[in-house]
């Protein structure tokens, strides 16, 4: 029997506030906090190591993805970026330094234990340029239009409602903004039942989405320029990928002369 969505969320949160706690008071390395125990193919060392000597080692050893979408995403300086989750921060502090002082770096996160570490991270790094939000990548807590690059480690995977995703991404960024994500994307000849027999959903296998299917949400969502490129194998038939995508410039919904937002964004300020 399928687990309801609300049991699969709370499953998903509680192994990832678990994972927090770990790396907040669990052992230590001879260096620093012992990384998270993940399969192979995710994890910290999926970053150079100029990338891991940057930040706060439980900023890496938190990380818990499929990829490195920093180097997907071509961030330049002045950008505003937005994490979807966010995890210990370790994305969140790589792009605050590559958009700059005029930029900003967003990072959103459902658990709090995460969002505890990825601020005390934020500090020990001295980064001023990122601020992290609580909130759910289904309803992300921002006005429409006002993020120039989205990205993402191996958790779209992990939603219920992928639709709701796509379509909060398309909304929060602006007319030409882009999409920059490693996620896990099944091979087409997967059904959903062989997807969950090679892992479950909290492992990032089961709710995976296929190469086609990918590709057909973000382009439902409005997406254009749709590009999924295998990075690694995690499982038989299951590959991290990056994700890159485009929101036009004149988008259907802006052509109409829509103002679609959330009710809070006349009195909020995005950027730095």
């Amino acid at each position: 029997m399928t687990e309801p969505s609300t049991d699969l969320r709370e499953t998903v949160r509680m192994r990832y506030a678990a994972a927090a706690v770990q790396v907040t008071e669990g052992g230590t390395a001879c260096c620093g906090p012992a990384a998270i125990e993940v399969d192979e193919g995710f994890g910290g060392a999926l970053y150079t190591a100029d990338e891991r000597e940057q930040l706060p080692t439980e900023a890496v050893a938190a990380s818990l993805g499929c990829g490195n979408p920093t180097a997907v995403a071509d961030l330049v300086p002045g950008e505003r970026v937005l994490d979807l989750g966010s995890g210990g921060g370790i994305d969140v502090l790589l792009s605050a330094r590559r958009v700059g002082p005029t930029g900003k770096a967003y990072g959103l996160d459902m658990t709090e234990e995460m969002l505890a570490l990825a601020s005390a991270n934020q500090k020990k790094a001295g980064v001023t340029n990122a601020e992290f939000l609580k909130g759910a990548i289904e309803a992300i807590p921002l006005p429409a239009g006002t993020i120039d690059v989205v990205i993402s480690n191996c958790v779209i995977n992990l939603s219920t409602d992928k639709p709701a995703v796509f379509a909060e991404i398309f909304r929060v960024l602006a007319p030409g903004g882009r999409l920059g994500v490693f996620d896990v994307v099944s091979d087409d000849a997967l059904t959903p039942d062989q997807r969950a027999e090679r892992g479950d959903h909290v492992g990032c296998i089961a709710g995976a989405l296929s190469f086609a299917e990918y590709r057909r949400g973000l382009e439902a969502a409005g997406f254009t320029e749709v590009e999924i490129t295998p990075a690694h194998t995690v499982a038989d038939g299951m590959h991290s990928a990056a994700v890159r995508a485009v929101k036009p410039r004149t988008a259907p919904t802006e052509a109409a002369g829509s103002t679609d937002r959330p009710a809070s964004a006349c009195c909020t300020r995005v950027g730095p």
